[in-house]
């Protein structure tokens, strides 16, 4: 199979190409939410990214469940095809390879600038158990790709997110993003 060179997205342009598309059918948030994770979530979650038609493809976490539980994954890639699509390139040895194309200095302030916009969410005068690490939750290196991903189609400053979103086929994304639903 022939290797294509497809230009490089930024994160805009990215999730412009998802833009205007209607909701999930007239259903809650809650109930789309539960339907994408597969589960109701731990705690009230805000849909940052909407897929092209209309379900959650990334949700912001609190930093702090609603029983107090640190939660270190702020930005969740709810979108089960792209979830796909990344379990895929996790599967061939996106990890490593992520890591070794991101120099180690720059994945290192990406979790520094990631703990730091979920850790301003805890409340100042929070003295119990926070989240800890960066992007997924990890100190160093890299974890998860889906997690990478998510902060970046949010506009998180994450090489390894654009390193994913630049790996992922763009047939899947750019034609039919989910293909139980008919385009």
């Amino acid at each position: 199979m022939a290797t294509v060179a497809r230009p490089q997205l930024s994160a805009p342009e990215f999730v412009a190409l998802y833009a205007g598309m209607s909701r999930g059918g007239g259903r809650s948030v809650d109930e789309l939410v539960t339907e994408a994770i597969g589960r109701p979530a731990r705690s009230a979650v805000v849909v940052e990214w909407w897929t092209p038609d209309g379900y959650p493809g990334v949700l912001a976490n609190p930093p702090l469940l609603d029983d107090g539980t640190p939660m270190p994954t702020r930005w969740w890639l709810a979108d089960p095809v792209l979830g796909r699509l990344v379990g895929r390139l996790e599967a061939a040895g996106g990890v490593k390879q992520a890591e070794a194309a991101v120099p180690p200095a720059e994945l290192a302030a990406a979790h520094a600038r990631y703990a730091a916009e979920r850790d301003a969410l805890l409340p100042a005068d929070h003295t119990a158990p926070r989240p800890t690490g960066g992007v997924g939750g990890t100190r160093q290196g890299v974890k998860c790709l889906h997690a990478h991903l998510a902060w970046w189609i949010v506009g998180g400053d994450d090489p390894v997110g654009a390193w994913v979103a630049a790996r992922l086929p763009g047939g899947d994304l750019h034609e039919n993003p989910r293909p139980d639903v008919e385009p």
